[in-house]
């Protein structure tokens, strides 16, 4: 039996719907017999065979993508993820992420996304068939999903990709949005606000942390350097009343034995308590939206310059990251 013959114009066609390299092209119509469709399931029986075999590979670069719908009400963040640099700089591979992107934006869930139709096959079998063509492990690392009266979104040079949903449309909600996702997206919050706090969480977190200073703080006196401030506290959600009180008392004292006249204790108490409550919420200003100062005005936080555009809040945001 002689070898099948392929038309240049078979090759092409296949090229352009696998994104597959020329020679892998012509022997997968060789092997199918010239058969399109045999060929497509050719070339993705190998990369579930190259998949198979980097099964056990780190994916950690790639490329972070939003999508947002035409109402600006509902907005999907994925990571296509690879194995290099290089290949996740490629412009096929991006445009390839884009393409899942917009696929992502309708449904729900990653499991629902990847059992989304692509081209006659699932997302799934076609990163499996990308496997193939690009020869690296290739998958969905990241799917974050958001709905709201207004959603907007920031990517940072399609490593980073946040989205913000806003409780309400208001002038200029587009800057607001994109503000607040690149607020996410640099800072990395993982909850709202320190009310979403659990107590265990928090009071755990500040054994673990004052515990971390102490140990640092006996090294530091070994060498004869100035030890760290050991915190009381490090979220507002600890800061009571009655914790606040006590340390207004405590610097009202401070102000009497550095002999302060009293009729000008009003203009500095203020001061000294913002400093207190910045000392001791050092999780807060990590983890939580809107209490972190505003990147773009250092003299706000989050929630005060949201407070700017009315009658609005930041209802939810997600963030997702190579790696």
């Amino acid at each position: 039996m002689g070898t099948v013959k392929v038309s240049a114009a078979d090759v092409k066609k296949l090229r352009e719907a696998t994104g597959a390299g020329m020679m892998d092209c012509k022997k997968a119509l060789v092997e199918a017999s010239g058969d399109f469709d045999q060929a497509i399931d050719v070339l993705r029986k190998k990369g579930q065979k190259i998949a198979a075999k980097r099964a056990d590979r780190e994916s950690t670069e790639g490329v972070a993508v939003t999508r947002i719908n035409d109402s600006k009400t509902e907005g999907v963040a994925i990571v296509l993820a690879c194995e290099t640099d290089f290949v996740g700089k490629n412009e096929k591979f991006v445009a390839l992420g884009g393409e899942f992107a917009d696929i992502a934006l309708n449904y729900d869930s990653k499991e629902a996304f990847l059992a989304a139709d692509f081209g006659g096959m699932t997302v799934a079998d076609k990163l499996v068939e990308q496997t193939g063509v690009i020869g690296e492990k290739l998958e969905i690392t990241a799917f974050e999903k958001v709905e709201a009266a207004y959603v907007g979104a920031y990517t940072h040079i399609g490593k980073i990709a946040a989205l913000v949903g806003l409780s309400a449309v208001v002038d200029n909600a587009e800057t607001l949005a994109k503000d607040v996702a690149m607020q996410v997206a640099s800072m990395g919050a993982t909850t709202l606000s320190y009310k979403d706090f659990d107590p265990a969480y928090v009071a755990a977190e500040t054994e673990a942390r004052i515990a971390v200073i102490e140990k640092d703080n006996i090294e530091l006196g070994r060498l004869g350097k100035t030890l760290k401030n050991v915190p009381q506290f490090i979220s507002m959600s600890q800061l009571t009343p009655e914790v606040l009180a006590k340390a207004e008392a405590d610097a009202k004292a401070q102000l009497a034995a550095e002999g302060k006249p009293e009729q000008i204790w009003d203009r500095i108490l203020p001061g000294k308590m913002e400093r207190f409550i910045a000392d001791n919420t050092t999780l807060d200003m990590e983890q939580c939206l809107l209490d972190q100062t505003f990147i773009k005005d250092e003299k706000k936080n989050v929630a005060q310059y949201v407070n700017t555009y009315g009658d609005v809040s930041v209802a939810s945001f997600k963030r997702v990251t190579l790696g």
